[in-house]
């Protein structure tokens, strides 16, 4: 479909999968077309729950117990939408957002957009690579120096199992997944939360945008939950579906991809709101306001909670997240790298550039500052993330709402008003986030 674009599509997005799925006819049940498509939104929600996230969850439940729960909520509910017109531009056009910014945009301002994008993964990156030495730290003692250098070599793995096929690495999020959610199912059982305040905390209160340092946390929430590289990743891996290449069968592919993300989003969200609850129901309610890093956290749950496998499970469930974010951090970078430049490099090439960007710096600070400096490091990269989200969101919203380029399937009106008051927010929001930030 190139109608309404500057060029023609010229390649499809991760040729080596593209299409490799097969999807069952219009006649089949609605559980087998389910099953078919299930997958790529559970690889999109990795994203939401991944080590940047736990920073920010965990200061708002310690500083104002579970008031902040609905920041939470309201951050998924803008990824339920924006995942939907990401899923819907990949199929319907045929580009991941990467190639869609190529094929609209002068070739100076393609090329910002992925400078700014590239920056945005290896923050990302970064996240995924302290998140994963701390984990191994508080597990097993490993200084995080050496926990920084070993989670280098994922590469490895990553690649051995992409030339296994897609599905095999969908299996592997979804395993780790189940890992993580079954680790906070036990830790909110013992935490024992308070189920009338969690109730009332999910309704928005006027205090969140009244009480400067709860907006402030609350503005940390959102950056960290909405990734930018997400919507690159979610327009391409919905082309690994053989769909009919008709109205009918894209309609078919964007109902099933949507119940896909949205499913595995509230997946996330409770995975997010876990990790609220139990810092608003261990650390608050002992009066404990200022837990906001992940080893502090992990040092005192144990203590806290009297349950001695609640601290073991915090650290398995931050190396599952840390993990689990690498693999689908891969292909963002290598949907990125190709769809902006039209430029193929080796898998592994591609992996270790992004992964030397983010362990030199990681590794730096580990050897230099030790715990605290890491723990900035890490709120830093989530800074960084909330730049890059804007230059990812308005162009997606763009595209979608046009009807040269999406034709029938363009935006309906009300869902028009939605994503554009959502693009808004986000970059009112993000921006005074970098204001504070920078003040402060």
């Amino acid at each position: 479909m190139d109608a309404g674009w500057r060029h023609p599509r010229r390649a499809n997005s991760l040729s080596e999968v593209y299409a490799s799925i097969k999807v069952p006819g219009a006649d089949a049940s609605f559980w087998r077309k389910l099953m078919a498509f299930w997958g790529p939104g559970l690889m999109v929600a990795v994203g939401y729950m991944d080590p940047g996230n736990w920073a920010t969850d965990l200061a708002g439940g310690s500083r104002y117990g579970y008031t902040l729960l609905s920041v939470v909520l309201v951050s998924n509910l803008f990824a339920m939408l924006l995942q939907h017109l990401a899923a819907k531009l990949g199929i319907v056009t045929g580009r991941d957002l990467a190639q869609a910014c190529r094929d609209h945009y002068s070739r100076p301002i393609s090329l910002m957009l992925w400078i700014l994008c590239e920056i945005a993964i290896a923050a990302c990156d970064l996240a995924e690579v302290i998140g994963s030495a701390i984990a191994l730290n508080l597990l097993f003692g490993l200084p995080l120096a050496w926990g920084v250098v070993l989670t280098t070599l994922d590469v490895l793995v990553v690649l051995f199992f992409q030339n296994k096929g897609f599905r095999i690495i969908e299996s592997i999020v979804a395993g780790l997944t189940v890992l993580i959610f079954g680790c906070f199912l036990y830790e909110i059982i013992v935490s024992r939360p308070d189920w009338v305040a969690l109730a009332h905390g999910l309704v928005p209160q006027p205090k969140v945008i009244t009480t400067p340092g709860m907006l402030y946390v609350a503005i940390g929430i959102l950056g960290a939950t909405v990734m930018p590289h997400n919507l690159y990743l979610h327009s391409s891996i919905v082309q690994t579906r053989a769909i009919e290449q008709t109205e009918a069968g894209k309609r078919m592919a964007i109902k099933f991809a949507t119940i896909d993300s949205t499913v595995a989003l509230f997946v996330a969200f409770f995975i997010n709101a876990a990790i609220l609850v139990l810092a608003a129901a261990t650390f608050h309610h002992h009066g404990l306001y200022e837990v906001a890093k992940i080893q502090d956290a992990y040092k005192l749950l144990a203590p806290v909670l009297g349950a001695g496998a609640a601290s073991v499970l915090f650290g398995v469930a931050l190396l599952a997240s840390g993990q689990n974010s690498t693999l689908t951090g891969t292909l963002a970078g290598q949907i990125v790298m190709e769809g902006f430049l039209d430029l193929k490099l080796r898998p592994w090439v591609r992996r270790l550039i992004t992964r030397l960007v983010a362990v030199v710096p990681a590794l730096v600070v580990a050897i230099v500052y030790g715990e605290s400096g890491t723990e900035k490091l890490l709120v830093f990269s989530q800074v960084i993330l909330s730049m890059q989200l804007s230059f990812a969101v308005v162009p997606l919203v763009l595209f979608t709402s046009s009807r040269a380029k999406m034709g029938v399937f363009v935006n309906r009106p009300v869902v028009r008003v939605l994503a554009w008051s959502v693009s808004a927010i986000i970059l009112a929001l993000n921006a005074y986030l970098l204001w504070q930030t920078a003040v402060g």
